[in-house]
């Protein structure tokens, strides 16, 4: 049977690759001239000019889909050099009032339209069913599925509002889980009722929803399938998602390049088995300099139809549904000059920062409520901190210490991490003020016992926990319930009175 002309464009309408700098490369604007479906960018592409980037990019092909990992959050792109204006999932969660949730989907979907941007892989809806979950943790609205669906749906109705495309992830459940996909093959130990009754209802909510988009997570669920990761899995992306769930819309790869697969395959032979699985495109991450890699993954579908290891007609579907995705966004993108109401002292959305504050949680040693303000002068600022995992994408430029700093000038400010030798020299009490921020300290031991020994020297010390909050410690004990530029912009009003 002869196979199609268009045989190579329908294997390039399928990925989204990834690139270096804040001007598109010249084989990337070749590719898209070739029929590339779609690219992602990261805060390694954004600069002040990230809308003269898309345009750019759609002088190639107005169609060609531009997404993006903006969750709010620890986890931002637009915003990475500054901080997110939103707290992120936990601080809604914990709120639970969707129409704040809407609200803020909707903000971050005018940040993400004013630029240009198609597709949004937000929001993470996944159950956080296991509190040492590595990758997941405040990126999800909690651990109660109810909760977790109506939220989904509230911020998949707010970003869609503004003609971004919403996806949910990541299928078909990330949040029990140990391991970071980013690093390994997690496996979810879970029976197919209870991922009934605790994974699936915010994929099932977000598909009632109307999201436009669906990211499959790296994940071994053997009650599902137990030979195949669900990236791979025919059971999973098409006998549950499609069949089961009766979702329509397109389907995305996590980053083929996440150890999580690409130790088991090479990238090539994953993005054909993902296609033949279900998947209707494949995100990149990362790409070789002069764009071979992008050529191979073309390259490799081609062959595959060739040889008869993915039918032509699922090729031509999946590039079908990036289509889709690009029409939508063409007939759904806002004419209307809606903006985001920014707060004029620090130029954050205004609703972002209420809901920090909201969502900030103080505890006094003893239950007795401190005297405000707590901090009358500049302190000394211990900063403990882990590597973070690559979903947020680096050392992150802001935090409490920064906050309090621009309040407080003056302020010191050290940084403790797991592989340094000593404790920085901790003040003496009457010379200043100590503040102590951990991050997830339940989930790190070292943080742990070191919190516990500058306690010992210092039990006057303030802690701020950034992280999922576990017991309180210190005099008094913050617990932001986010990491973001406004949940360290709340706690440091808080403590100062300012």
């Amino acid at each position: 049977m002869p196979h199609s002309p268009d045989l190579d464009r329908l294997a390039a309408t399928v990925l989204q690759p990834g690139f270096d700098g804040t001007t598109p490369p010249g084989w990337l604007l070749r590719q898209i001239a070739g029929g590339l479906g779609g690219v992602v960018l990261f805060a390694r592409n954004i600069s002040e000019d990230t809308a003269g980037l898309i345009r750019r990019l759609r002088e190639e092909d107005p169609r060609v889909v531009v997404a993006v990992d903006e969750e709010g959050g620890t986890v931002t792109r637009l915003e990475a050099t500054t901080g997110s204006s939103w707290p992120g999932n936990a601080a809604l969660g914990l709120l639970d009032d969707p129409g704040v949730t809407e609200a803020t989907g909707r903000e971050i979907g005018l940040l993400l339209a004013a630029a240009g941007v198609t597709l949004d892989y937000a929001p993470d809806v996944d159950v956080n069913a296991t509190p040492d979950n590595p990758v997941i943790g405040i990126r999800s609205f909690g651990a109660d599925a109810g909760l977790v669906a109506r939220h989904s749906a509230a911020w998949i109705t707010g970003l869609q509002s503004t003609g971004v495309a919403a996806c949910a992830k990541h299928f078909p459940g990330h949040g029990d889980t140990v391991t970071d996909s980013h690093l390994a093959l997690p496996t979810v130990h879970a029976s197919r009722d209870l991922l009934e009754r605790r994974d699936l209802p915010p994929f099932r909510a977000a598909i009632a929803a109307g999201a436009r988009a669906v990211m499959c997570g790296h994940l071994m669920v053997p009650s599902l399938d137990p030979e195949l990761p669900a990236t791979l899995s025919h059971r999973v992306l098409t006998g549950l998602l499609r069949e089961e769930l009766g979702f329509s819309g397109m389907v995305v790869t996590d980053a083929i390049e996440m150890k999580a697969v690409a130790a088991l395959l090479p990238p090539p032979e994953i993005a054909v088995r993902a296609l033949a699985a279900g998947a209707d495109a494949i995100c990149v991450g990362a790409s070789t300099s002069g764009g071979e890699s992008v050529t191979a993954l073309r390259e490799g579908i081609v062959r595959a139809v060739h040889e008869g290891a993915l039918a032509e007609a699922r090729l031509a579907e999946a590039a079908g549904r990036v289509r889709d995705l690009a029409a939508w966004h063409e007939t759904a993108k806002s004419t209307e000059a809606d903006t985001i109401e920014r707060d004029p002292r620090h130029g954050v959305s205004r609703l972002g920062l209420d809901t920090a504050r909201r969502a900030l949680r103080v505890t006094a040693a003893g239950g007795i409520a401190p005297r405000r303000p707590v901090l009358e002068r500049p302190p000394q600022v211990v900063e403990m901190t882990a590597r973070p995992h690559q979903a947020i994408g680096g050392a992150l430029p802001y935090g409490p210490g920064e906050a309090l700093a621009r309040l407080l000038p003056g302020t010191e400010r050290a940084v403790l991490t797991p592989g340094r030798d000593a404790p920085p020299v901790l003040r003496e009490p009457g010379e200043a003020p100590l503040v102590v921020v951990t991050h997830d300290a339940h989930r790190h031991e070292w943080m742990r016992r070191g919190l516990a020994e500058i306690l010992g020297r210092r039990p006057d010390a303030i802690v701020i926990e950034t992280g999922l909050p576990g017991r309180p410690a210190g005099a008094v004990h913050l617990a932001t319930n986010g990491n973001s530029r406004v949940s360290a912009l709340a706690a440091a009003e808080w403590l100062t009175g300012r």
